[in-house]
């Protein structure tokens, strides 16, 4: 009976260790590919804010070409 105990509560243990084991691995994986997400909103968040500075640049540019058209036109 005793070997029976020793063998259960070792395979107790070992279970326990797998799963956690598991748990912590995905944990793990988990927060890297979080960490790897962030990293691309970041970025495209990066793009966005570039990309309204061209338009406003570009509204702008456009405003001069109509200006130039308009005292062109003028003479």
């Amino acid at each position: 009976m005793t070997s029976e105990v020793t063998v259960a509560i070792l395979a107790l243990i070992g279970t326990l260790a797998g799963t956690f084991g598991g748990i912590l691995t995905s944990a793990r994986l988990s927060n890297y590919r979080i960490e790897q997400l962030e990293k691309k909103v970041d970025r495209h968040n990066g793009l966005i804010e570039r990309m309204v500075a061209v338009e406003n640049s570009l509204k702008s540019a456009h405003k001069r070409i109509d200006e130039l058209r308009g005292e062109v036109g003028n003479e």
